[in-house]
Order: C-alpha cells, then sequence, then structure tokens
C-alpha cells in the first residue's frame, strides 16, 4: 500500500507506522502489531492508555463545554484542579497557576521569581542558574536555562545564556569521597557560581531531582539535596524544582522531592499530569509571592488555553485514578523490580556500566570501561541503534546521550505506572533479545554463564 507524502514536519524523516489504538501499557499500529510502551511516550503516560474512566469524565465535560477563556470565566474543571494539587503540594505552595506543557511551565516558574523578585525592590536579580548537563524545555527562555550546543545550537543569540554548575554525575568520579561527600561537593559548586556571578545578581536555581533525559534518571547523593536548599536560603535564592518529568507520581512519591523532605519556592510540572489525555501542566507557588504579583498589577504572563476545562477534567481524573488504584503504590513497588531487574542486564553485558533511577524513571548507561566509565565511540551510535532493536521486537524505549549530547549512551526505561510485574519480565525479555543482536553487531561480549534476564 502506497502512502501518500506526509505535509508533516518534525524532527527528522524517521519513518513510523500509524498509531491504531492503545490499551494499558500497549499500543497497536494500523498492522496490528503491538508495542509495550516502556517510555510511556517521553515519560507522559503514567496510568497508561485509553482508560475509560478518565475518558468518561473528559466526555462529561466535552458535553458541557470545551473551553472557557479565563478572564471570561471561572471553571469547576480549574478551580477542582486547583484545589486538589494544592492539597498534593508541599506545605505553603498553594497557588497555582495552569499551563499546557512543561517549557510553559520551566517559562512561568522563571517570570515569576523575576516579577516578584521586583515587586520586592530587587531588580538587580535576574540570573537563573541550572546544571549541565540538564534539559528544562524548547521555547527561548527554558532553552537559554537548559544551554549546551546539542539544544541551543543556532538559536543561541536569540536569548540570554544563563550560568550554569556542573550536574551530580557522581557514578562518573573517581576520588576517594564517600557518596555524602560527594553531594556536598557538587552543592558547593552552586554557591561558587553564586559568589562569581555576584549574589546581587542571582534571583534563582533550578534543578531537576531526578535527572530527565539529558542525565538519564540521575539520582544526587542525599545529601546534595538539603544542602542546596541551605545555599539558596542564605543567598535569598529561589530554589525550583522541574518536576516536569518526575511530577505525578512517576518516581514513586506524587512529587520527587518528597524522597528528601525538600520544599522548593515553585514547583513547575507537566507530563504525567495530563497523562497523554491532554495538553496540561502546572505551576506551585507560595501565597505571598503570588498576592505581590497581583498587588502589583497582575502577573505580566499568560496563554490561551490556561486552565482550559477540558485539560483540567482530564488532569483531576487522572489524579483520582491514581488515587482510587493506588497507582502511586504500585509505581513504587514495581520501580524496586525494574530496577533489580536492569541491574541483574550489568551481570551479563560488561558493557552497561551504570544503572539508576527512582521509581518507574530508570536507566542504563553503556560504556567501553566500566573502570574508566570510557563511553562507547560515539560512532557506534549505540543509542539510535538499541533503540530501533526494541522498536523492532514491538518494545518502545527511550535513549539520549548523558555527555554534552555526543557520547555516553543512555536508556530510560519508564513505563506506565500500572505495570505489573509479569509486563516487566515482557520488557527485559525483549530489551534482552535487542542486546544480544546488539552485542553481536559490535563484537562486544555477553556472559553467557549468567544466563538471560
Amino acid at each position: 500500500m502506497t502512502t501518500a507524502p506526509s505535509h508533516l514536519f518534525y524532527q527528522s524523516r524517521q519513518p513510523r507506522p500509524f498509531l491504531d489504538r492503545g490499551e494499558g501499557i500497549y499500543l497497536f499500529d494500523e498492522s496490528g502489531k503491538r508495542y509495550i510502551d516502556g517510555s510511556s511516550g517521553a515519560m507522559v503516560s503514567n496510568i497508561g492508555h485509553s482508560n475509560p474512566t478518565v475518558l468518561a469524565k473528559m466526555k462529561v465535560q466535552m458535553d458541557k463545554a470545551t473551553f472557557g477563556y479565563r478572564l471570561h470565566f471561572s471553571t469547576h474543571p480549574s478551580e477542582d484542579l486547583a484545589a486538589k494539587l494544592a492539597g498534593l503540594m508541599p506545605e505553603g505552595l498553594d497557588r497555582i497557576f495552569f499551563v499546557s506543557g512543561g517549557s510553559e511551565a520551566v517559562e512561568t516558574a522563571e517570570k515569576l521569581a523575576r516579577q516578584y523578585a521586583v515587586t520586592q525592590g530587587q531588580e538587580s536579580r535576574w540570573k537563573v542558574i541550572s546544571r549541565t548537563p540538564a534539559y528544562h524545555g524548547g521555547t527561548l527562555g527554558a532553552l537559554a536555562l537548559t544551554g549546551g550546543k546539542l539544544f541551543a545550537g543556532p538559536f543561541a543569540p536569540m536569548f540570554q545564556d544563563m550560568p550554569h554548575v556542573k550536574a551530580p554525575q557522581t557514578y562518573l568520579d573517581r576520588d576517594n569521597l564517600t557518596d555524602e561527600e560527594r553531594g556536598i561537593k557538587y552543592a558547593e559548586m552552586l554557591r561558587e557560581r553564586i559568589e562569581a556571578e555576584g549574589p546581587e545578581t542571582v534571583l534563582a536555581f533550578i534543578m531537576e531531582p531526578v535527572g530527565g533525559a539529558s542525565t538519564g534518571a540521575l539520582v544526587a547523593p542525599d545529601s546534595y539535596y538539603k544542602r542546596i536548599r541551605e545555599i539558596c536560603d542564605e543567598y535569598g535564592v529561589f530554589l525550583i524544582y522541574d518536576e516536569v518529568m518526575t511530577g505525578a507520581g512517576r518516581t514513586g512519591k506524587f512529587l520527587a522531592c518528597e524522597h528528601w523532605g525538600i520544599t522548593p519556592d515553585i514547583i513547575a510540572m507537566s507530563k504525567g499530569l495530563g497523562a497523554g489525555y491532554a495538553p496540561l501542566g502546572a505551576v506551585a507557588a507560595r501565597s505571598d509571592m503570588v498576592e505581590a504579583l497581583l498587588d502589583a498589577g497582575g502577573f505580566l504572563h499568560g496563554f490561551t488555553y490556561a486552565g482550559n476545562p477540558l485539560s483540567c477534567s482530564a488532569g483531576l481524573a487522572v489524579l483520582e485514578e491514581m488515587e482510587d488504584h493506588d497507582i502511586i503504590g504500585n509505581c513504587a513497588r514495581m520501580g524496586e523490580v525494574l530496577m533489580s531487574r536492569l541491574e541483574g542486564l550489568m551481570e551479563r553485558y560488561p558493557f552497561i556500566g551504570h544503572v539508576r533511577g527512582k521509581g518507574l524513571l530508570t536507566a542504563f548507561e553503556m560504556v567501553s570501561d566500566r573502570e574508566t566509565m570510557a563511553p562507547l565511540p560515539k560512532e557506534m551510535n549505540a543509542y539510535s541503534e538499541l533503540v530501533e532493536l526494541a522498536y523492532e521486537r514491538g518494545l518502545i524505549i527511550y535513549s539520549r546521550r548523558t555527555r554534552g549530547g555526543v557520547e555516553g549512551d543512555h536508556f530510560l526505561i519508564c513505563p506506565p505506572l500500572i505495570v505489573t510485574e509479569p509486563q516487566i519480565g515482557e520488557i527485559m525479555a525483549i530489551l534482552t533479545d535487542a542486546l544480544d543482536t546488539f552485542a553481536a553487531n559490535h563484537d562486544l561480549p555477553v556472559m553467557e554463564s549468567a544466563g538471560a534476564v
């Protein structure tokens, strides 16, 4: 069957089959082939596909109204979802601003922090420090935080570049420090950067509590999180948590910040909040910040679809489904199972150098030498080849390059939070087969005595 030329364009010419339907953790193309959604799309489909309860609740709202502009009407879905979210936030973060996606959420967070500083007579504070590598979004403001040639590329002259500190990739360190000491070492890099920039110019520090695509589910030592909070408090710098990927249960808690008992000043989230049922994101902030903006004439920011009633009805239904079926609890339990199975891969494949993550945000990284953690040759293109091998076998996984975006192949394994232990077995069986083929293609060692995982 011939297919007419597409008028769509995205990032590449990579051909893909037409999607027919989704059911739970599975997707089916029009030929009937089944795929396990081993990455939840782009870590989005937290409650799985085509959940009938969520769709029914969205249909109720569709029958009433699909759009009501926020300057013209209040809507029950947006008010109800805001109240629900405020109750799930750390204490004090009880004001919610809705957006349509992660880039919008990050831009909203940084603009909120900046405008509040201006209302407080701190006009000199405008720099937002972020980590490198990291990813905070594709719009110009978010790209300024992301930095790096891979993402900024030709757009760099179009935005104000922001300062960066090194991400705590302690698994690459070869020193005599303890894990706790390494966490403190990386946190203190923030203090050094603030001092170098001039404390009076630094507005905020933004970080992913568990790394996303750019660092492959990176988890810092526990000591890092507390010290970062202390440094931000010491200098009067806002701490922004980018929970776009980690929020809505992905790490086994509703928010990843809960693992360390940290209360950021602002939280940005998206992805799993709408869970693929509708474009949705949110920013949570303190009341005193919001009231200061409103007293000054209002927040100088907004989007047409902010608080869209259909999107908010989807988000509310997603959260209710998670509560009704203990989906976050399942994520925590299945995350331990998945992590154990991924660690087992290291026995079979010497070229897997590190496994990391929390909950069902997990990843493994390939190396040419475990002792030095030297990456595989970039010409091997492992990050794309393994993804294609898995895809051919009916497993969707997500890959990026950790080290400057040009080498350091890592693979995210992040199935929907409803995944079961037998389904994890399915994932691992396909992944093992793909890894065996990859190893054979490149004459890499496989420890047959370790058996399949």
